[in-house]
């Protein structure tokens, strides 16, 4: 390995064992207070955030011309969905300080070099993760929400109508999988990406097994997403495009060939 040269060292100093676990407990009550701070706040706003979880849902219900409801079962049911909501949405809003106190961290070990690669990805995880909940949450919801209701029927066994009553809980339990699914299978062109860049893959490579690779993400799809062709197609056909935007990344970050001085 080529050593270092002056302009590209590590601004750190040796530090015993016992400064170091230190240094992780600061890091860790940072995130953890970030983290708690952020889950009172969105459990007192978790009403409007369950309501915004499920406009998709009353969209769907309204533009039918129907006037529904969600409804719980249990007696602490309502309270575990509120409870579930201010921890999904603190999870969001302290990510940003958690991967801070993360990266804060591990630098002090970093080349000044390996610090100026590694900070576009960190700044990239959070928004590819956004994008991907964005596209399940305006586009995934609507279209596939549509469709399970579409088995309603208004004559069904026996003469009885076949109608939904969502539970708030269950409802909740979906559109948070589907989110994190969404989110972190946004994740490709960062994971592959970071990977060319330290050389683990190339972008040869990915191209040589894309054909493959296709096939990988609708089985992807097929665990993470419901078991319906619209949401699993949903899934798949964004993480090809973004397969593809990996293979450009990887190309651009992976280490150049040595240049022949023969």
């Amino acid at each position: 390995m080529a050593k270092p040269n002056e302009e590209d060292k590590i601004d750190d100093k040796p530090m015993p064992l016992l400064d170091h676990l230190i240094e992780l407990r600061t890091r860790l009550l940072w995130s953890m207070g970030a983290f708690l701070v952020a889950f009172f706040v969105c459990y007192h706003f978790s009403g409007q955030i369950y309501s915004f979880l499920a406009e998709p849902l009353a969209h769907v219900l309204e533009s039918r011309g129907e006037n529904r409801r969600l409804i719980y079962t249990s007696l602490t049911e309502a309270f575990f969905t509120y409870l579930k909501v201010a921890f999904f949405g603190a999870a969001f809003l302290a990510f940003p300080v958690i991967a801070g106190q993360l990266y804060l961290f591990i630098a002090p070990g970093l080349y000044r070099s390996e610090k100026r690669a590694l900070l576009p990805f960190l700044l990239a995880t959070p928004i590819l993760f956004v994008l991907g909940a964005a596209l399940a949450y305006y586009f995934v919801f609507p279209v596939a929400w549509r469709f399970f209701i579409s088995f309603e029927t208004s004559t069904g066994g026996g003469g009885l109508p076949i109608e939904l009553e969502a539970k708030v809980g269950e409802y909740l339990d979906l559109v948070m999988k589907l989110i994190f699914a969404f989110g972190v299978a946004f994740q490709l062109p960062v994971a592959l990406s970071l990977m060319a860049k330290v050389g683990i893959i190339s972008s040869k490579s990915l191209k040589k097994y894309r054909r493959y690779a296709y096939v990988g993400m609708f089985i992807i799809a097929a665990i993470l997403a419901p078991p319906d062709v619209i949401t699993q197609c949903g899934l798949a056909i964004p993480l090809i495009g973004l397969y593809e935007i990996s293979i450009l990344a990887a190309k651009m970050v992976e280490p150049k060939p040595a240049p022949d001085l023969d």
